[in-house]
C-alpha cells in the first residue's frame, strides 16, 4: 500500500480525518496525498486568467493550514489541487501515480446530519474504482481486531479486489469473519464464494434477511467489529443505494470505519 490519499473538503475536522490517515500510513510506511478540487471555466477576458492559479495558490495554502495541525509522524505528505470535477481529479491522479486507497470522512463537504455519504463523498464511491475506507468524523486509528466482510454473493472476478483487505489483515493481525447475506432473489451462484475470500477466514456465517443491510447490522451488533468490509460492483452491498450519490442515514449508517473494496479498471 504506497499511495494513499485524502480529499479535504471544508470541514473543520478536515485535519482529524487526515489525522487518522496518517496514522495509517505510518504503519504501511505509505505515501499520503492531500488533496483539494476548484471548478473554475475562464472565458476571453485577460483579466481572469491568472484565475485558476490564484485559486490553486490558495488552496494549497489552506491544505497547508490543515497539515500543520497534524502530527506527521514522518509520513512523507504531498499537496495536490485539482481544477475541474472530484471524480476526474481522482481518476487523473490515480493514472499518474497509481492510488492504493482513498480515506475520507463519510461527509466531506455536506453537513446535513441525516446524510450518512453527501454528495461529494457518495460520488467518490460511486464514480471511482478506487478501495476506499470511510472512517466515521472525530475517530482515532486503532488496529482493527476484528473485520467482518459482508457480501450478497461470493462471485469476485478478480482476486486483486482482496488486495487492500489482506494487507489490512497481515499487517495488524487481524480476524476477518465472513457474512453472506442471501436476500429475496439470490441465485445458487451468488453461494458459490470465492477460494481467495474463502482463505481470508476459516469462518463463515450465511443469512437471510430483506436486504443485505439489515443482515449485517444483525451481525455487527453481535459481533462487534471494528472495521466492516463490504464490497462495490454491480452484486454488491450498495447494489441500490449507490443508484444515487447521497445516502442518508436511515437506509445506511456505521459508527465503524468501513472498507469499500472495488475493482480498478484495467
Amino acid at each position: 500500500m504506497k499511495h494513499i490519499l485524502v480529499p479535504i473538503g471544508i470541514s473543520p475536522d478536515a485535519h482529524r480525518t487526515l489525522q487518522y490517515a496518517v496514522d495509517f500510513a505510518a504503519v504501511f510506511s505509505s505515501q499520503v496525498y492531500v488533496m483539494e478540487v476548484f471548478n473554475v471555466s475562464v472565458g476571453a477576458g485577460k483579466s481572469l486568467a491568472n484565475v485558476p492559479q490564484k485559486l490553486a495558490e490558495s488552496g494549497k495554502e489552506r491544505l497547508k493550514e490543515v497539515i500543520e495541525k497534524i502530527d506527521a509522524k514522518g509520513v512523507n505528505i504531498k499537496i495536490a489541487t485539482y481544477n475541474g470535477g472530484i471524480v476526474d481529479g481522482l481518476k487523473d491522479i490515480d493514472r499518474e501515480l497509481g492510488i492504493d486507497l482513498i480515506i475520507m470522512a463519510p461527509r466531506s463537504n455536506d453537513v446535513t446530519e441525516e446524510l450518512y455519504l453527501g454528495n461529494t463523498s457518495g460520488k467518490i464511491i460511486k464514480q471511482t474504482d478506487i478501495p476506499t475506507l470511510i472512517v466515521p468524523k472525530g475517530s482515532v486509528m486503532a488496529p482493527p481486531k476484528n473485520i467482518l466482510t459482508a457480501f450478497k454473493s461470493g462471485i469476485l472476478k478478480r482476486n486483486r479486489i482482496l488486495n487492500p483487505l489482506l494487507d489490512i489483515k497481515k499487517k495488524f493481525g487481524s480476524t476477518v469473519n465472513l457474512l453472506l447475506v442471501k436476500t429475496p432473489g439470490y441465485s445458487d451462484a451468488d453461494l458459490r464464494i470465492n477460494t481467495a475470500l474463502m482463505d481470508v477466514s476459516s469462518q463463515i456465517t450465511m443469512t437471510e434477511a430483506p436486504t443485505t443491510y439489515l443482515g449485517v447490522l444483525e451481525h455487527m451488533q453481535a459481533q462487534h467489529p471494528d472495521l466492516l468490509c463490504v464490497f462495490r460492483h454491480k452484486r454488491g452491498f450498495f447494489k441500490k443505494l449507490w443508484e444515487k450519490n447521497t445516502i442518508p442515514k436511515s437506509e445506511f449508517s456505521a459508527r465503524i470505519p468501513v472498507l469499500v473494496l472495488s475493482v480498478k479498471k484495467d
